[in-house]
């Protein structure tokens, strides 16, 4: 397993980009178009990939595509950066098998969001990732997204689920500063606290926290590589030059529901086909013009 010598996940650190599954016009996963996503990726400087998570509409892919897009990831990447394969879903025992799914083709780890629409109670979590942790024997990441599970872990509960063994760390996209700063002051060592909101990755850095799992960083890996390595080194003016130069896009990104107006971009960029699955469906006019002028607002430049 690349860059993680124990099942604490110690290399969950700076920018991992939550990658897009790119479509072909018939709908089907464009596996050619995802490679060269992965080595563009990597080339651009940052230090893990996270496919089949909610930018990468992992909730609409077949157990067969979810398998590919691991696998066509890892092999991409050819052990440069740790892969963090989206393997969550509302139902443990369909976890269980997408996580020794996306074992078996090469992650090495899992993220694995909290139990949508069940919301179940703190047993039922417990229960729920001690479960994955024994079936896939990869280091797992909480991913806590309230806005979309419609449950908010809380520091408590997060602090009791770094105590399980194979827990490696925490995707907190909550929103909630406090709680992120009191799960900061709580963690055991080794356990990695990574932003899961481009906006918030400055602060959240700056209070300690490993990384970022990046939207963002799927048109513009570099920029914010840059961003969250000056963060981490302690460069907060670097950090906050960056942070505001990118902001505009940051925001663009949720005009709509992600990964809508990303896939936008990327088709702007001339990166990856825009096409998204049902029941997700194309933006609008105004989100499209709001991307591309934050594109041109960032300077970025589209594939040769």
């Amino acid at each position: 397993m690349t860059g993680l010598s124990d099942r604490r996940g110690p290399a969950l650190r700076g920018t991992l980009t939550a990658l897009v599954t790119p479509f072909r016009d018939d709908g089907e996963v464009d596996e050619r178009c995802l490679g060269d996503l992965v080595r563009w990726q990597v080339a651009s400087g940052v230090t893990g990939l996270v496919p089949c998570g909610t930018t990468g509409e992992g909730a609409t892919l077949s157990d067969g595509e979810h398998e590919r897009v691991v696998a066509t990831v890892v092999e991409a990447a050819e052990g440069r950066v740790p892969i963090v394969a989206g393997c969550g879903t509302n139902d443990t025992r369909r976890t269980v098998l997408a996580a020794r799914r996306a074992a078996a083709a090469g992650a090495d780890a899992l993220l694995v969001v909290t139990p949508y629409y069940n919301k179940p109670n703190r047993s039922g979590m417990l229960a729920h990732y001690r479960a994955v942790c024994e079936a896939a024997g990869r280091p797992v990441v909480v991913y806590n997204v309230p806005g979309r599970t419609g449950q908010n872990l809380g520091a408590e509960t997060i602090l009791r689920l770094a105590e399980l063994p194979g827990v490696a760390g925490v995707k907190e996209a909550s929103g909630n500063l406090e709680q992120i700063t009191a799960v900061l002051a709580g963690r055991p060592d080794g356990f990695a606290v990574l932003s899961g909101d481009d906006a918030l990755a400055l602060p959240t850095v700056a209070l300690g926290a490993d990384g970022l799992i990046s939207v963002v960083s799927n048109e513009a890996p570099e920029e914010t590589s840059a961003m969250i390595a000056a963060a981490i080194a302690g460069d907060l003016a670097r950090a906050r030059e960056a942070h505001f130069r990118l902001l505009p896009l940051m925001r663009a990104n949720f005009l709509e529901t992600n990964p809508v107006p990303v896939k936008a971009a990327m088709a702007i960029l001339g990166r990856a086909s825009g096409a998204v699955r049902a029941p997700l469906g194309p933006p609008e006019q105004s989100t499209v013009a709001a991307v591309r002028a934050a594109i041109e607002s960032v300077g970025l430049r589209g594939a040769r």
